[in-house]
C-alpha cells in the first residue's frame, strides 16, 4: 500500500480544515515546500496536495507552491482542487505533478472527464467524496444527488485508474477511518482505491493495509503527532 501525506493549501499555507468546514481550519506550516522535503526525508515516495481556494472557487491560487515542491523534491505529487479546464491539468502536469485529480467536474461533466482520459491516461484520478452515501462537489460545500458507490463503478467503466475516496464526516475529525466503506469500495474491481479522511492511528494504517488497499491519505494525524510518520510509512510498505 502506498502512504500519501498531504498537505492542504490555503494562502500559500498548508492548513487542515475539520470536516470540510472553511471556518474551522488550523494553519501547520507557513512553509509547504520545507514539510513536503521533511516528508521526503522521512521516507515517503507520494505527497497529496490540495488547493483549497482552488478547490472553492475553481481558480489555482496555490500552483507555485505545488511546482515549488515539485521541483524542488523527489516526491511523486498528486494535486486535486478546483481543476476544471484542460489547460489547468496540462499546467500542473508540465510543473511535475505525477497525477492530477478531478472532482466536481467529473461529478459534472463525463464528456469533459472522457477526453482528459482520452489525453493524459493514468495521470487523470477522480476524487469521490461523500457524505452521507452522496457525492459532494465544489470543496464539499455542496452535496449531488449521485451514491458514491455506482459512480465509482462509472468511472471505472470510463477508463479511471485511481480514485481518491473521502468520507467527509471523518475528515480532520481524529475519530478513525471508515473502515466499513473502504471494505465495500476494495470489492469495486479495476480500479485502484485511495482512503482519505480520518486516518488517525496506526491501527488504521494496518487495518487498510489488510484489505489490500492501494493507498492512502495521511493528514492531520500527522501533524498532531498522533501517527508517526517513518512508522506509517514502514507499515505501509511491509
Amino acid at each position: 500500500m502506498i502512504l500519501l501525506p498531504a498537505i492542504d493549501l490555503y494562502e500559500k499555507k498548508g492548513v487542515r480544515l475539520f470536516k470540510g468546514d472553511y471556518e474551522k481550519m488550523t494553519v501547520y506550516t507557513e512553509d509547504p515546500a520545507g514539510t513536503a522535503a521533511d516528508i521526503e526525508a522521512k521516507g515517503a515516495a507520494w505527497i497529496h496536495l490540495v488547493d483549497l481556494e482552488g478547490a472553492r472557487d475553481g481558480t489555482t491560487p496555490n500552483f507555485d507552491v505545488v511546482r515549488e515542491i515539485c521541483r524542488t523534491t523527489g516526491l511523486k505529487a498528486e494535486i486535486g482542487g478546483g481543476i476544471r479546464s484542460m489547460e489547468t491539468i496540462g499546467k500542473y502536469l508540465g510543473a511535475g505533478a505525477e497525477r492530477v485529480i478531478l472532482g466536481t467536474k467529473a461529478v459534472e461533466d463525463q464528456e469533459f472527464l472522457r477526453e482528459a482520459l482520452k489525453r493524459y491516461g493514468s495521470h487523470i484520478a477522480v476524487g469521490v467524496d461523500a457524505r452521507g452515501g452522496m457525492v459532494a462537489t465544489h470543496g464539499w460545500t455542496k452535496t449531488s444527488t449521485v451514491e458514491m458507490i455506482p459512480f465509482l463503478e462509472s468511472l471505472r467503466d470510463l477508463g479511471v485508474r485511481t480514485a481518491i475516496c473521502t468520507d467527509i464526516s471523518r475528515d480532520g475529525a481524529m475519530r478513525g477511518t471508515n473502515l466499513d466503506l473502504y471494505r465495500r469500495l476494495c470489492e469495486i474491481e479495476g480500479l485502484d482505491i485511495i482512503a482519505s479522511g480520518g486516518v488517525s492511528s496506526i491501527e488504521d494504517i494496518r487495518s487498510l493495509k489488510q484489505m489490500g488497499l492501494y493507498g492512502a491519505i495521511l493528514g492531520r494525524a500527522m501533524y498532531t503527532g498522533a501517527v508517526d510518520l517513518q512508522e506509517a510509512l514502514r507499515i505501509a510498505k511491509e
